[in-house]
């Protein structure tokens, strides 16, 4: 089906005149490489049409030049979920992606046919959507089938997190979301950072979403659901984080908070002391620190397969 599409473009781009020869050619450029698999500027624009759509960040020329770098990264991170899956046999069924869709629209209060008008309103082809529901679905069975067997929390663990938080009664904890942005290497470093200022710019002006710029950039476990963290205690965030998130308001976004792997912002949604009632029980407690080894692990794993793969970025990053 693709070849027969390409070959009426070909035929039809004869037929017509020669800017349009020049749109079809920089539309099927190859602007990176993951081992065998190519993404296109086409699958660059319609990701930043997305993205612009749903985070309602200002369309301009400044802003979508500092979200190409990422969003150039996510896709190639996304070549290798999906490559990884199939090199392990596991595969997404259309049922589970439907469902993926119809779990994105319900988080946007709409049912999945408003969504998809709303998707076609907005020039985005369901397809995108759906391309990045299949990556991010697929990597979640690497993870059950690698990672999560070899993630174990003992009774000792909980004990030790009950006691620091038994001693933290009274102090302050912090109902916080959170959009991490990996910066892997040194060259990444002032890049990243210029795009989380602008980040928090467009958010603190109203202009995008908190919400969703978490879903589609964060890399930490909790991006899928807007970044939320959940309520974090006084101790158990370090210095530099604790610092950022005393200084914040209620409903305020923290300037980017420099860490050994990325940067982050952090979101205050509520803040309370904390007391002896609202102290989390054992199995919060270890769902917490699954979810936090979880997340550490398939980090690395997704460096490393990084590392061993051949990626070719053409636009840099």
């Amino acid at each position: 089906m693709r070849l027969k599409y390409f070959f009426f473009a070909f035929l039809l781009a004869f037929a017509i005149s020669q800017p349009c020869r020049v749109v079809l050619a920089a539309d099927q450029q190859i602007v990176a490489v993951v081992n065998e698999d190519a993404i296109t500027q086409k699958d660059l624009n319609d990701r930043m049409k997305l993205i612009m759509v749903s985070s309602r960040m200002p369309n301009r020329e400044d802003i979508r030049s500092k979200l190409a770098p990422q969003i150039i990264n996510s896709l190639i991170e996304e070549q290798i979920m999906m490559q990884e899956a199939k090199k392990l046999g596991l595969e997404v069924s259309p049922e589970d992606i439907e469902k993926g869709f119809e779990s994105l629209a319900q988080q946007n209060k709409m049912s999945a046919d408003h969504f998809k008008e709303m998707l076609r309103r907005g020039g985005i082809a369901v397809s995108t959507l759906k391309r990045q529901i299949t990556a991010h679905l697929s990597w979640s069975l690497v993870i059950q089938k690698r990672i999560r067997p070899r993630i174990n929390v003992t009774e000792r663990d909980i004990d030790d997190v009950l006691a620091r938080l038994s001693k933290n009664v009274g102090r302050s904890e912090y109902l916080l979301a959170e959009i991490f942005l990996p910066a892997d290497k040194k060259a990444d470093e002032a890049k990243v950072k210029q795009l989380a200022l602008s980040m928090a710019t467009e958010i603190r002006a109203g202009r995008a979403s908190f919400y969703k710029l978490a879903q589609q950039f964060s890399q930490s476990a909790g991006s899928s659901k807007g970044g939320d963290l959940g309520w974090v205690q006084d101790g158990q965030l370090d210095k530099d984080m604790a610092a950022a998130v005393e200084g914040l308001s209620v409903n305020q976004v923290s300037n980017p908070i420099r860490s050994p792997n990325g940067y982050h912002l952090l979101f205050l949604r509520e803040k309370r002391q904390l007391t002896a009632e609202n102290l989390p029980d054992r199995d919060k407690v270890a769902t917490m620190l699954g979810l936090e080894r979880l997340d550490r692990m398939q980090r690395g794993y997704m460096l490393d397969l990084k590392a061993s793969a051949f990626i070719d970025n053409r636009v840099g990053s």
